[in-house]
């Protein structure tokens, strides 16, 4: 795969630009195939969701879809709607961002064909609220659906949120969207979904503060930006263009942020089955002269991977053969100058700050690992230290509402057991050097130039900052 397909060069200006370069012919093909024969395309096409899980789309669909199709049986009332993940907060990822940023009429236009393939009756965007380029180029881009008359009754509307990681949880997601903060649920979005009076969130009553009208769920489809935006290419050249890319069970290209210890960061499409060292290479011109890589982190979701695991495929199956992930393809690639030591201590650091508090023992558990790193890391641990975070790592789950701990759990447990080496050294009292490792929340990569946000360091537990 030569030529891009979401990162349009240049950029699409407006629905006539989209237009001329292919845009628009998607929803006008599901349009003719209807809600079943649209569905079975995007199944047909073996397109996974790009948000980290890796779902397949067109069963999460059909999901949705059998719900409705149910409940309209029984006379139920349900209602569907269409969420589009746009709250991009994974360290180490741009890809969301780079696709609003070039085609913004491709998000809408797979949000449009989404909606009626699930019968939704309306939609929404969350993107945070500090995304102002990304947020106004998508009110721009709906507009002009509006106005050509392409959305076919069904409202789509941009959501700001706030900038917390767990705003990109996708029933955090739902939370935002219904006016509260982002407080991740028990119930998946396909069998809750939004504005249900079933008590499924369990944090915060009802405004009534009494439930006594118990509707039944509303299903709703969950994709982020990057999936909805391929689903308007499937669409357009058929489920067996998309298959005759990547791997039989990673069918499809992915778009990859590659930053950290290297050339130049940026983010680029690659075709899935390509091995990681190639993607490091070709996205972000491999790096400099003298270095290598000692370890590359799939943003903060999956166990570390170490410099003797780059030939492995960058695909669904190809990472978690080497014990790793895909994450949402976002790869932080760390040299032999780093102290691995120092970069679990400011991952788990982040974890225990974005944790929302719902499970102490989430909060708890990754803030005692954290403290137990922060000792390893100033040379000033004991072995019960150790032991600490040993327990804490294996217990921090019990009762999770969402993956964050797991996290925790994959993340942090895999870079201490990979390095542990540098763990006996710091408890020698002799720990690595640290070079001030920063984790890189991005807030803007362009030019091969890339900004991480220094706040994060400030931030605290219950989610405000220091001075």
């Amino acid at each position: 795969m030569d030529a891009p397909v979401l990162l349009a060069d240049p950029p699409v200006t407006d629905l006539a630009d989209h237009e001329a370069r292919g845009g628009l012919t998607g929803l006008r093909r599901a349009y003719e195939l209807g809600q079943g024969a649209t569905i079975q395309e995007v199944i047909l096409s073996g397109l996974r969701g790009r948000g980290g899980g890796g779902f397949p789309t067109g069963r999460k669909w059909q999901s949705v879809r059998d719900a409705v199709d149910a409940d309209e049986e029984d006379g139920g009332a349900d209602r569907a709607f269409v969420v589009c993940n746009g709250a991009e907060g994974e360290p180490a990822t741009f890809k969301d961002r780079a696709i609003m940023r070039a085609n913004p009429f491709a998000v809408v236009e797979g949000v449009a064909i989404a909606a009626l393939a699930v019968g939704a009756e309306r939609a929404f965007i969350g993107v945070k609220e500090r995304f102002a380029p990304e947020a106004e180029r998508l009110a721009a881009a709906i507009d002009q659906f509006v106005a050509a008359g392409l959305l076919d009754d069904t409202p789509v509307q941009v959501v700001l949120g706030p900038d917390h990681y767990l705003f990109g949880e996708e029933t955090g997601l739902l939370q935002v969207i219904e006016g509260e903060a982002p407080m991740p649920r028990n119930v998946p979005p396909y069998i809750h979904g939004l504005f249900a009076t079933v008590p499924a969130a369990g944090w915060s009553a009802t405004p009534s503060g009494v439930v006594t009208d118990f509707s039944a769920s509303n299903p709703t489809v969950v994709n982020n930006v990057e999936t909805l935006a391929t689903v308007a290419h499937v669409l357009a050249r058929g489920p067996e263009w998309h298959r005759s890319l990547g791997t039989e069970r990673s069918p499809g290209f992915v778009v990859a942020t590659v930053v950290g210890d290297v050339v130049r960061p940026g983010v680029g499409e690659v075709e899935l089955g390509t091995p990681l060292r190639e993607v490091i290479e070709r996205v972000a011109g491999g790096l400099p002269a003298g270095r290598t890589v000692k370890a590359v982190l799939p943003g903060v979701a999956n166990p570390v991977i170490t410099g003797d695991q780059l030939d492995a495929p960058c695909s669904y199956e190809g990472l978690e053969a080497v014990g790793s992930g895909m994450g949402a393809a976002g790869f932080l690639v760390l040299d032999d100058t780093t102290s691995m030591l120092e970069v679990a201590r400011v991952v788990s650091r982040f974890l225990a700050v974005e944790s929302c508090g719902q499970c102490p023992a989430c909060k708890l558990g990754c803030g005692a690992v954290t403290d137990g790193l922060d000792l390893l890391a100033s040379g000033e641990a004991v072995p019960e230290d150790v032991e600490t975070i040993a327990y804490r790592l294996r217990t921090c789950t019990d009762g999770n509402r969402c993956y964050l701990p797991v996290q925790e759990q994959r993340v942090v447990g895999s870079i201490v057991t990979a390095f542990a080496d540098e763990v006996n050294l710091a408890l020698d009292g002799a720990p690595l050097p640290s070079r001030g490792f920063v984790l890189p929340k991005l807030v803007d990569l362009a030019g091969g130039t890339a900004t991480y946000d220094e706040r994060q360091a400030l931030k605290r537990p219950d989610w405000t900052y220091a001075e």
